[in-house]
């Protein structure tokens, strides 16, 4: 079974076709420093990692946690193996981060080792990963409050390579409980011999409580998936029975439970080298002609094909159909024909019930042909478009359709992953179900809005930055429009120093960071109490937007940027920086 196309529905109200701009705001933000015991346990990359998956799933790692469950919680990991917290009440009384668990093991004797991730499934368990290829899984019991945490490992397994958690989730299922993990690795691969030698590797481990184990927790499902880039977005959904990739290339299963996964039709192809179309087919106004290639030398006898008003078979008797399906549109079934080319193929012609019609492909959801354009109609569709190009500067950017000159786009309207796609993969058969091409949406950020759902991914469309908030087992509304930050497509687009990307829970406003020193921050539209008036229309302004800029008194690089609805949290190696942006009640 294919997967199906989706397409992401805009929610219109949500979208500000009158907002203007941005007004930088001088108002001050309290910012606060605290000085860290030990140094984050930074890990440079080395100099075998040399590829763009590595800098991106590595060397812009966000070292500092939110724990979305207990807002105002945040964590790292420092030099010394300790899982370091700080709970924030009262900005004027803040104390030193404290330790909440430490590693076993000491992160400096490994030469090859990842940064320390950690994720927090659920209120009261964390998943750990050490860098060094060794998983952890612990029960934090309540966390984010002023008392001292106590942290038990109930499971620690060695799993090869180093790796980092992008996600994990806590589920129930039939009374037993499970933590599920998401892992990634950057791996050699020997047979890339025309790229960069790498590839991706996704984990997906299930750890399940042992019936009548005395709290002991094992491994019950190992799945791994591989890809060509690093995703942009990987989220389990929240019952564990299914999972979301948004990535440049694609992603698919290879292993479950280490038995090796077979190759479907299209990676044979690709193992194989391209093969030639089934069929090749082109059209009139009035007809199509296809000729559709037989598995083996046939006889006219053995031929059997049918048509019908809006469909077609064609097969060899006592075999499986060699074309079958549903026509793109009618015909007339009882004046089209068909005759054998030669031994290994036959040529049909299809009479088109609706003259004029243009067909985008001869059987629905059959890739295996291909269309092909007569010289006449290429030409009619060449000038039919002539308007939209020029290799030449507008001489007259008046008048009524301006041709478009690739010199006059900026940086930001450039799109270049623009076969990223977003895909939903069955937890069951793991095959996918839901694809959505996300080709001039470029992917900017994720974030957790609600602990209890899936993280929201956030999108460019057109200037705007809009938010996706993925549901699990919702076919009609997978994803919903739930928030729009006006222009910041744009506005992210010109920051070509920026680092970190992200938004408040309560999507109140949005912030990024420069590798050094600089903290931006985006604030929704709100009401203005002084009258004021757009000069050039002369209307009433009512709500005005604000930009704010904080710079931050630090040289060393920010290697850690999180947002809750009342903070920014900005981490560097050796200070921890709050900046005050919200006042909640």
């Amino acid at each position: 079974m294919e997967a199906a196309n989706r397409s992401l529905v805009v929610d219109r109200r949500l979208l500000d076709p009158k907002f203007e701009s941005y007004r930088l705001s001088l108002d001050p933000l309290p910012c606060y420093k605290v000085d860290l015991d030990a140094a984050v346990a930074e890990v440079k990359l080395r100099d075998d990692q040399y590829t763009l998956d590595h800098m991106r799933a590595f060397g812009m790692y966000n070292y500092l946690h939110c724990d979305s469950w207990y807002p105002d919680s945040i964590y790292y990991v420092d030099q010394l193996g300790r899982v370091m917290n700080l709970s924030v009440t009262l900005d004027t009384a803040l104390g030193k981060p404290r330790e909440v668990f430490r590693l076993p093991s000491d992160l400096t004797a490994y030469d090859n080792r990842l940064c320390a991730s950690l994720y927090f499934p659920s209120s009261n368990w964390a998943t750990l990963s050490d860098g060094t290829g060794r998983l952890y899984l612990l029960r934090t019991n309540m966390r984010g409050g002023s008392a001292s945490e106590k942290w038990e490992i109930l499971f620690n397994q060695e799993l090869g390579d180093p790796f980092i958690i992008v996600h994990s989730v806590s589920v129930v299922k039939s009374a037993v409980h499970a933590v599920e993990v998401i892992l990634l690795r950057v791996e050699k691969d020997e047979l890339d011999v025309r790229g960069s030698g790498f590839h991706v590797s996704l984990e997906w481990v299930a750890i399940t409580a042992v019936p009548n184990g005395d709290e002991k927790y094992e491994i019950s499902k190992h799945r791994v998936l591989h890809g060509k880039s690093v995703p942009h977005y990987v989220a389990i959904e929240s019952g564990g029975n299914g999972l979301m990739i948004a990535s440049y290339k694609p992603f698919r299963f290879i292993a479950n439970d280490g038995e090796q996964l077979e190759e479907n039709e299209v990676e044979q192809m690709e193992a194989n080298g391209k093969k030639d179309p089934l069929y090749y087919w082109q059209q009139t106004g009035e007809d199509l002609t296809a000729v559709v290639q037989l598995p083996e030398a046939s006889a006219q006898g053995d031929l059997q094909i049918r048509f019908s008003p809006n469909h077609i078979s064609v097969r060899l008797k006592g075999q499986e159909p060699v074309l079958e399906g549903q026509l793109h549109a009618l015909i007339e079934h009882e004046s089209s024909t068909w005759v054998m080319k030669d031994r290994t193929s036959v040529e049909i012609s299809l009479i088109k019930k609706e003259e004029g019609c243009v067909w985008s492909e001869l059987v629905v959801g059959d890739k295996r042909g291909e269309h092909i354009m007569d010289p006449v109609q290429h030409t009619a569709a060449s000038d039919c478009l002539i308007h939209l190009t020029s290799e030449d500067m507008n001489p007259d950017p008046n008048k009524e359709k301006p041709p478009c000159n690739a010199q006059e786009l900026e940086e930001c309207d450039i799109f270049l992953e623009d076969s990223t796609t977003l895909c939903r993969f069955d937890g069951n058969t793991l095959k996918p179900t839901d694809v959505v091409n996300l080709g001039s949406n470029p992917y900017l950020f994720s974030v957790v809005t609600n602990p209890e759902e899936m993280p929201c991914f956030c999108l460019r469309h057109d200037v705007d930055a809009l938010l996706w908030q993925p549901h699990a087992g919702r076919e009609d509304n997978m994803w919903e429009h739930i928030a729009t930050f006006n222009a910041l497509g744009y506005v992210q687009a010109s920051k070509q120093d920026k680092k970190f990307f992200t938004c408040a829970p309560n999507n109140s406003y949005a912030a990024l960071c420069e590798c050094l020193r600089r903290v931006f921050i985006y604030r929704q539209p709100t009401p203005v109490p002084t009258v004021l008036y757009n000069r050039k229309e002369g209307r009433q302004v009512g709500q005005v937007a604000k930009q704010q800029v904080a710079s931050l008194e630090t040289n060393t690089p920010i290697l850690g940027f999180q947002a809750t609805n009342e903070r920014l949290f900005v981490l560097t190696a050796n200070n921890l920086f709050l900046v005050k942006v919200n006042v909640v009640n």
